[in-house]
């Protein structure tokens, strides 16, 4: 698990320890300078052979500015030929960043600085952009273009500098072409907004679009959220020596949220997000003794004839995700059909709801998936109501949440002991206001994030929620929550197959079988799910993932 930080509890830390004298805002930002360059030359070796370079250094009205200008000076130091615009007046600038600002001045041949007007660039200094970045008469153009515009502070649309972002050549279209120039940006990409990653401006608003990006102390909502996993590129982050867990800084988060901080650790922590990983999966996965039944019993419930191939993909995803043993309930005449495709897993004849209260007299079922292949009839629907009434460890997905999306009493039977897993459509059928504020253009920020609305939705439901997608959103009830981002290098678009979302859900069911909290078992279940689509490749389809789960499994220690 890495921890991810919003913009305001970023500036609350550094707040924090700047009061407190460990550090001064100047040293923090040469620290970031000197971490975009590290990262930069990390990223492209090259770029530390030989002089000569050119580089193009975007610096904005802020202190992200300073660190554009303390970049360009290192650049320079290292016999980069260096241009720099600043959008805004320097007499405006904030005091750090003025600092380096005159820093960049006083070094003599690297002090030109042209301008561009606030808050619309006027004709000429467009025109002077566009030339400072093509090839000319012989001239080479940047190698590389530094967007130290606007950092996680930002919260009003650039569209105002739409002509002059344009005239870069970094937007969309370009970021095909094989002769521009690398893009880094200096801890977001400028025009998103960092606790949502939406752009801001909606339909009309602009961002630029990078190669690399480099964030401070933490990564942020908006790397990984909605358009930030495609605007950002690969990202890093640097180490600036900030202390997350120093008095200082728990004191100022807890500021931050209202809570009290020598009561409130374990409401603090539910407040900080994180990115799932690998690092916590071991002792969840790894079987070190017992029987079939110490690890569960999973029952996934199925349609009827020739709709039970949903059902068999996720029961095939519970037994390999470690489930001791995994069951197919079915109407009676979907047996033959089943039996004929299943082996390790095991039949239940259900006619009704009936059916299912009396075979969960077995305690030994301590999980459940309903969804994948399911139906909206009267009789599915009351499969719902009987399950919800059992209080097991269940998980509902598919069919199961349109129905609970249209009948209020099985909304309002939901438990803590439920993980639902609503894909976009899905998620607005459960929760129309929410998707709404979701999809609403993103006029200011911090604009509402799909962790605003997981966490939203988890409130209300009173179960833990899973939004899927690219940027899967894990929460509780009690505002704990987890970004699974397969976006940037974990990029695993073949997962977009009919199945993949009922494997998803199968590994959900099988990890709730071997006991795992329903928050843990849907994180690490989506972590799974990606590293074996990784692990597979392109050509993947649904039934390739359960098969592929064993080799991510032993690569992980389990």
């Amino acid at each position: 698990m890495t921890e991810i930080l919003t913009s305001a509890q970023m500036r609350a830390i550094e707040t924090a320890q700047i009061e407190s004298g460990s550090v001064t805002g100047l040293e923090l930002m040469e620290r970031a300078g000197r971490g975009v360059v590290a990262a930069m030359f990390a990223q492209w070796p090259e770029f530390e052979q030989g002089p000569h370079r050119r580089a193009l250094v975007l610096c904005g009205p802020g202190n992200n500015g300073g660190d554009g200008f303390v970049i360009a000076r290192l650049l320079h130091e290292r016999g980069w030929l260096v241009d720099v615009f600043l959008y805004g007046a320097p007499e405006k600038l904030p005091p750090d960043a003025r600092h380096v600002y005159e820093r960049w001045i006083d070094s003599g041949r690297a002090g030109l600085v042209a301008r561009l007007s606030m808050p619309v660039p006027k004709q000429e200094e467009v025109k002077a952009l566009d030339m400072a970045t093509r090839t000319t008469s012989g001239a080479t153009g940047p190698e590389l273009i530094v967007d130290a515009l606007f950092g996680t502070g930002l919260s009003r649309p650039i569209t105002a500098l739409g002509k002059s972002l344009e005239a870069l050549q970094i937007n969309e279209a370009a970021q095909a072409c094989s002769q521009r120039p690398y893009v880094v940006a200096v801890d977001i990409p400028s025009g998103l907004c960092a606790d949502s990653g939406r752009i801001l401006g909606g339909r009309d608003g602009v961002a630029i679009s990078a190669d690399l990006t480099v964030a401070f102390h933490a990564r942020k909502p908006g790397h990984v959220l909605a358009e930030g996993g495609e605007r950002c590129g690969k990202v890093v982050v640097a180490d600036i020596g900030l202390e997350s867990g120093s008095n200082q800084s728990q004191r100022a988060l807890a500021d931050l949220h209202g809570i009290d901080f020598t009561k409130g650790g374990a409401q603090l922590a539910r407040m900080i997000s994180a990115l799932a990983g690998a690092d916590s999966l071991y002792p969840k996965l790894c079987k070190s003794a017992g029987h079939k039944y110490t690890h569960g019993h999973a029952l996934i419930l199925s349609g009827g004839p020739g709709r039970g191939g949903a059902a068999r993909l996720a029961a095939r995803a519970a037994l390999r995700s470690g489930s001791g043993l995994v069951t197919v309930g079915c109407p009676p005449d979907a047996v033959p059909e089943n039996a004929a495709r299943l082996d390790a897993v095991m039949l239940c004849p259900l006619e009704d709801a009936q059916a299912l209260a009396h075979t969960l007299e077995d305690t030994r079922i301590n999980a459940l998936c309903l969804g994948p292949g399911l139906g909206l009839g009267t009789r599915e629907g009351a499969l719902v109501a009987a399950a919800l009434t059992a209080g097991r460890a269940t998980v509902f997905d598919a069919d199961a949440l349109t129905l609970i999306a249209g009948d209020p009493a099985l909304f309002a039977a939901l438990h803590d002991r439920c993980v639902l897993t609503p894909h976009a459509g899905e998620f607005a059928r459960l929760f129309p206001d929410l998707a709404e504020r979701l999809h609403a253009p993103a006029v200011e920020g911090p604009a509402y994030s799909k962790l605003d609305a997981a966490r939203d939705a988890a409130a209300r439901s009173g179960c833990t929620v899973l939004i899927k997608g690219p940027d899967t959103v894990i929460s509780t009830p009690d505002g704990r929550a987890c970004i699974n981002a397969a976006v940037g290098e974990r990029a695993a678009p073949w997962l977009a197959t009919a199945g993949s979302g009922d494997v998803l859900a199968g590994l959900v069911a099988g990890l709730l079988a071997r006991g795992l909290p329903p928050f843990d078992a849907a994180q690490t279940a989506a972590y799974l799910h990606v590293e074996a689509a990784i692990a597979f490749g392109p050509g993947l389809i649904a039934e390739d993932l359960p098969e592929i789960l064993p080799k991510v499994l032993q690569r992980l220690g389990a």
